[in-house]
Parts: C-alpha cells; sequence; structure tokens
C-alpha cells in the first residue's frame, strides 16, 4: 500500500486497494503503475536499451541523481528546491561533469 499510494494518483491506488481488481498493461502505463507496456518479444531488448541508455551517463552523476531523488521525496516542497539546487550545483562542480560540458562545446 505504502509504495503503491506513492506511484500513482490516490484515486487509482484507493480503487486498487479497495477492490483488488486486476489492472490491464495499458491501464497500468496510463496510471503511472509502469513506466511503458512493451511485448513480451521486444522486453529483453527494450530493457537492453535503457540500460545501455543509463550505463552511457557517469556513474557518479547517476549516483546522485538517484540518491537525490529519493532523498528529496521526504522534503515539503521548498526543501525539495532548495536542496535540489545544492545538488545540481555540487554535480556541476564535479570533475564528470567539466568533462561533459568540455565534449558536448567541443562537438558545436
Amino acid at each position: 500500500m505504502v509504495a503503491l499510494t506513492r506511484t500513482v494518483p490516490r484515486k487509482h491506488a484507493l480503487e486498487m486497494l479497495l477492490t483488488g481488481d486486476m489492472l490491464s498493461a495499458a491501464e497500468a502505463t496510463r496510471i503511472g503503475l509502469i513506466n511503458q507496456n512493451v511485448e513480451l518479444a521486444q522486453l529483453e531488448s527494450t530493457t537492453i536499451k535503457l540500460t545501455e541508455k543509463i550505463a552511457a551517463k557517469s556513474s557518479f552523476t547517476v549516483s546522485l541523481g538517484k540518491a537525490a531523488f529519493y532523498r528529496q521525496i521526504e522534503m515539503t516542497t521548498e526543501e525539495a528546491y532548495q536542496f535540489a539546487c545544492k545538488t545540481m550545483v555540487d554535480n556541476l562542480l564535479a570533475d564528470d561533469a567539466q568533462e561533459g560540458i568540455s565534449a558536448f562545446f567541443a562537438k558545436t
């Protein structure tokens, strides 16, 4: 129940909890319970594509972003914005970010 109510809109979570009805994959996608709905035949290639996209990013930045995402969820909106600003500055000052910024400008 706890994870569900923090993932989908309250009215959908309450309906699911009170009825116990199963959802179709399309409905689960529509209400935000899952990110995307793919055919079984495409599941492996879709999963690999997503993991490769994430793995191609800076591990420092991914780690920082993931930790910040989970930490800010528990904060008030004002606290979350202050925390996010500090996190973005920390990220921009990191060696990985400087390398990425340099690479971006080298392409243009």
